[in-house]
């Protein structure tokens, strides 16, 4: 969960966020080494009148100043496509739920299950609890058992929605008529909280998402008492 004048990501709650979250930082790392080197030139050159006239006119240079970029691009390039792949693998999950965007709520269909299915709509302010997130909780949390591969099915039945849980590494479109599908793993148990990020209409900030990720035994109780009151 993310907390007032936090700079950084939310914590990896994924073996994907916590590939992007490394990603990130060595990313960062390089623009940080350009960043510096570009500002020592120029502060160099404005601060100096001395000029050499083997930098005037240099080939050894400019061979230098295109390889290294080309260099450079190829240590972003590699990581960033082995993550691309991997957020895109889904091997054998465990579970397939279905999310349905509508405006503005969220349906959720356990498709190995008969009848499981519900809604999940924003709790109002003044319903909350001590302890809830306003804007954030949901009357119904999308239970999933941890460290189990998840697939979800994104769609939507009117307009343009979009399926992201930050701490999951996750974020999916939800297009009508389309059907969508993404993976994760949750690494530990815990609440995880997420909001539509396609501007979807008036209340665009009103339908988050809550995915709750508990041991595989309380899941099981869970969804047997799900059934039962259906």
């Amino acid at each position: 969960m993310a907390h007032p004048s936090q700079l950084g990501f939310q914590d990896a709650a994924s073996p994907v966020m916590e590939e992007l979250l490394h990603f990130h930082d060595h990313a960062l790392m390089i623009v940080f080494l350009i960043s510096t080197l570009v500002l020592y030139i120029i502060v160099a050159m404005v601060s100096t009148k001395l000029t050499n006239k083997y930098i005037l006119d240099s080939q050894e240079i400019e061979i230098i100043w295109t390889i290294l970029p080309a260099i450079i691009l190829i240590l972003i390039a590699l990581p960033s496509l082995r993550i691309l792949y991997l957020m895109d693998e889904i091997n054998d999950p465990h579970l397939t739920i279905k999310a349905v965007g509508h405006q503005w709520y969220w349906s959720y269909e356990y498709t190995d299950y008969e009848d499981l299915g519900f809604d999940s709509y924003m709790i109002p302010t003044q319903d909350l609890t001590p302890g809830q997130f306003r804007l954030l909780e949901a009357d119904h949390r999308m239970v999933i058992p941890v460290e189990s591969p998840i697939r979800v099915l994104i769609t939507a039945e009117d307009v343009l929605h979009s399926w992201a849980v930050p701490a999951l590494g996750v974020k999916m479109d939800a297009v009508p008529g389309r059907l969508n599908q993404t993976a994760f793993i949750t690494s530990r148990p815990g609440v995880y909280y997420g909001q539509c990020s396609e501007i979807c209409g008036a209340n665009h900030s009103f339908m988050p998402i809550v995915v709750e990720a508990v041991p595989l035994e309380h899941f099981e109780n869970w969804s047997s008492l799900m059934l039962e009151d259906a």
